[in-house]
């Protein structure tokens, strides 16, 4: 009995990461771009959603949930990663929905893309930039399939998030923060529950990163280009767990950042998840799931693709019975996010981490 409960706390899991990414999407979008929100604002936001008599439209995912349901997709019919077919489902989600808030530069790869008829499915996003490629968000905030579909294979797990960010992202930054998102989840997913050690799971990430961001002899470097920027940002995320409470969120933003950039967004994200595993003193929730997106969106800039992002790693390491189900109503496609999270648990092997 004891081994099928902890199956079925794992496949809890795998329904938290993804219920848990796209909650942060749907929750966070409506304070993208806009001013700090403060403090009474976010309380009344996340007390009325909280409320099981409250009835309102779906709030609706952005092309952060769009691609992800797209990488989940293809990772599960082709069980495992065919680039081809992911950029022909990144390509007819955008052109069948494209007012789901894509960026300029990944709608261009996507009508490149289409007009070679993905011959080369790397090309046009390695030719952006001047060559240099896209150092957005937009790979990392999608990765979260790939922790799940590697859960038993980690040797696998750093190409296929790398492979699946190339199809958008050929900058260094973008692809490896792909790389650290990925990693953060299957970390949190690998963690045994009330077992995390916030500065081992820092310094695991940071051990992991340094052989990462390495360059090999085919990678090109500028000129006073610093190979080891995510290295260098988590070991800010440790200054900053070293100051506890008192960080304000200007500090996140000046030390950390809230941006589009992968490199100013995902360490980002990880903070949150670790800052919100205690009580945060301006938020009144107590569900550490909850809190996690609450300060995640609080600090402005990006707010549904940290949101997202942090909303991942939390809900992988907490599981979906520690998402309220009075918020999870109130984001649209929640059922598909679970059968997706389901589809992906059955093509792994599911066995709990050690305890």
């Amino acid at each position: 009995m004891a081994m099928v409960e902890a199956v079925e706390m794992m496949a809890g899991r795998f329904r938290g990461c993804m219920v848990g990414a796209l909650m942060g999407d749907c929750l966070g979008a409506p304070f993208e771009g806009e001013p700090r929100a403060t403090r009474s604002i976010l309380q009344s936001y996340f007390r009325r959603l909280s409320d099981p008599d409250l009835k309102v439209p779906y709030k609706q995912y952005t092309d952060d949930t769009a691609m992800t349901r797209c990488v989940a997709q293809s990772l599960i019919e082709k069980k495992g990663f065919d680039a081809k077919d992911m950029a022909r489902r990144f390509v007819k989600e955008y052109y069948a929905e494209p007012k789901r808030g894509y960026g300029s530069n990944v709608t261009d790869v996507f009508a490149a893309l289409r007009a070679t008829k993905f011959r080369d499915p790397y090309s046009p996003a390695a030719f952006q930039f001047n060559g240099r490629g896209s150092y957005g968000n937009g790979a990392a905030m999608r990765v979260a399939p790939v922790a799940l579909f590697c859960y038993a294979t980690k040797a696998g797990l750093v190409d296929t998030s790398r492979d699946t960010a190339l199809i958008t992202h050929a900058n260094r930054l973008g692809y490896n923060g792909a790389v650290l998102q990925c990693l953060a989840i299957y970390e949190a997913l690998h963690t045994p529950t009330n077992k995390l050690d916030s500065v081992k799971f820092i310094e695991s990430l940071i051990t992991k990163m340094k052989e990462i961001e390495k360059p090999s002899e085919d990678d090109i470097l500028y000129e006073g280009e610093d190979p080891y920027v995510y290295v260098k940002r988590l070991e800010k995320v440790l200054e900053l767990m070293e100051r506890g409470d008192s960080v304000s969120r200007e500090q996140v933003e000046d030390e950390l950042g809230v941006y589009i950039s992968a490199h100013m967004s995902v360490p980002t994200a990880i903070y949150s998840f670790i800052r919100a595993t205690s009580p945060v003193a301006d938020i009144e929730s107590e569900n550490e799931y909850q809190r996690t997106l609450h300060f995640a969106i609080s600090l402005g800039g990006d707010t549904d693709t940290i949101a997202s992002m942090a909303g991942s790693i939390a809900g992988a390491y907490y599981g979906v019975t520690k998402i309220p189900g009075n918020l999870q109503k109130h984001c649209e496609a929640s059922s598909d996010a679970i059968k997706q999270a389901d589809d992906l648990f059955s093509l792994s092997d599911p066995k709990p981490p050690a305890s």
